[in-house]
């Protein structure tokens, strides 16, 4: 795992519980150092973060998610973001963070079974193979042969985010 802070590798992992939520930080020891984390008194993350810069500076202070209202400082406050538009609404504030936690910032791992996404996806999988037989039934072999392929990257993929 990386520092939150820098590229070297992280050995000082902070966890603190705010309000019920937990806030997770990994930093290498030379960061941790500069931040003062030897001294555990007065410690946060937030408190972390400002330090680090990681705000934007004062764009952030007037975001606001049109959706559900949840503004900036709620956000930084609590740790928590209100709905689904908060994540595109606070994106400048949330990315640098998510980057420094994880190996990226989108999502790459299985999908649920029972999600839109999961559900729209096998539909179009079933479209496709109609397509192939109606192509074979009409005996247009290159459109098969394209829609065959095709399948079979779609099937591929399924497996993938299975």
């Amino acid at each position: 795992m990386k520092c939150h802070h820098c590229d070297k590798q992280a050995t000082v992992h902070l966890t603190q519980i705010l309000n019920g939520q937990m806030h997770k930080m990994d930093l290498c020891e030379t960061c941790a150092q500069e931040k003062g984390v030897t001294n555990p008194e007065n410690l946060s993350i937030g408190n972390l973060m400002e330090q680090d810069g990681a705000e934007v500076d004062s764009v952030s202070g007037s975001m606001v998610c049109e959706t559900c209202g949840t503004t900036h400082q709620e956000f930084k406050k609590g740790g928590r973001l209100g709905c689904e538009a908060c994540y595109h609404v606070f994106r400048p504030v949330l990315d640098p963070l998510l980057d420094g936690m994880h190996a990226g910032v989108r999502h790459q791992g299985k999908v649920p079974a029972g999600s839109k996404s999961r559900v729209d996806f096998e539909q179009s999988i079933e479209l496709v193979r109609k397509e192939l037989q109606e192509a074979v039934e009409r005996e247009d072999f290159e459109k098969a042969a394209e829609l065959r392929d095709k399948l079979h990257d779609m099937e591929n993929e399924s497996k993938t985010i299975a």
